[in-house]
């Protein structure tokens, strides 16, 4: 038999983490000493050590735990609970990976600071276009946000496009206003350029659940499986913008934020004022994200 000290070296836990396992019934030592107190274990118990560890490792309580070890979780729940795991870690580390990003994005920003592009910013104006769009609403403006709700419109807003017969003509144009409901909401506008008929189609009604007070719509999955409000699909002329700051970037949206405040720090110098959200015009769409080419047009006035 081995001590507590001895045991938990064998099994790299800590003696503390052993005597909370012994107090809530998780793992006995095989033998207590009546006299001094003293805890004994055999070899043969650091296998249910190791599965206690890898079930908490995974997430798992330690009532989960227990129920497993003790044999009174049957097989099929138990694969049950482990493919449910298994979809929550994975959905975790895309998060952390999307928030990494965003971690890059904030330092290439900060880095650039002080640096203000000169030949990379030019003013124009930008006449009116026909779009064929799809809108939603996000959260917020942040890229966490954003990026979720806009990808699956885009996705949907091509196919109706193609099961109406409606080939696009132009590039992609997103773009942004607050939404009528406030709460710092966005309507995403996702739209591309077509030559068609000026078309409005009401939206689905349906009885639709809320999301963080946002109403969903069965059609529309986000990248996680969510449904995702659906709003109404127009064909319209995207109204001109008289004045225009524009800078082009190059890259993922996911990277944009070194170059739109790049954009805000040239509008801010040179005695201009953005009067709105930027359009994004997606220029070159690869399939690699890294490639893409967008044009960004911010509005403005003199101030």
């Amino acid at each position: 038999m081995f001590t507590i000290g001895d045991f938990a070296r064998h099994g790299r836990v800590s003696v503390r983490m052993l005597r909370h396992y012994d107090a809530t019934g998780l793992l006995r030592p095989a033998h207590v000493d009546p006299a001094s107190g003293y805890r004994h274990y055999t070899a043969g118990q650091l296998a249910r050590l190791n599965r206690i560890i890898a079930l908490k490792d995974l997430g798992f309580t330690l009532q989960q735990v227990r129920d497993i070890v003790d044999e009174k979780v049957g097989p099929e729940e138990l694969r049950g609970m482990l493919r449910l795991r298994r979809a929550e870690l994975e959905t975790a580390m895309a998060a952390a990976a999307a928030r990494l990003v965003q971690v890059e994005a904030r330092l290439r920003a900060i880095e650039s600071e002080g640096h203000m592009p000169t030949n990379d910013v030019a003013i124009k104006s930008v006449p009116a276009v026909r779009v064929a769009e799809l809108t939603a609403t996000a959260a917020s403006f942040q890229p966490e946000d954003i990026g979720p709700v806009i990808g699956p419109l885009y996705d949907e807003l091509f196919r109706r496009l193609n099961a109406a017969g409606i080939r696009p003509t132009g590039p992609g144009i997103a773009y942004y206003e607050d939404a009528a409901e406030g709460g710092g909401r966005i309507t995403v506008h996702a739209a591309v350029q077509v030559s068609a008929p000026l078309q409005v189609s009401a939206p689905l009604q349906v009885s639709a659940p809320l999301q963080n007070g946002i109403p969903l719509h069965e059609g529309i999955p986000l990248q996680d499986g969510t449904p995702l409000h659906d709003g109404t699909f127009r064909i319209l002329d995207l109204p001109s913008l008289d004045e225009a700051a524009t800078i082009v970037h190059r890259g993922s949206m996911d990277t944009v934020l070194p170059t739109v405040q790049a954009l805000a720090r040239w509008i801010d110098a040179n005695a201009y004022e953005s009067t709105g959200y930027p359009r994004e015009i997606n220029l070159e769409c690869p399939e690699n994200r890294d490639d893409w080419v967008t044009e960004l047009q911010t509005p403005v006035t003199r101030s």
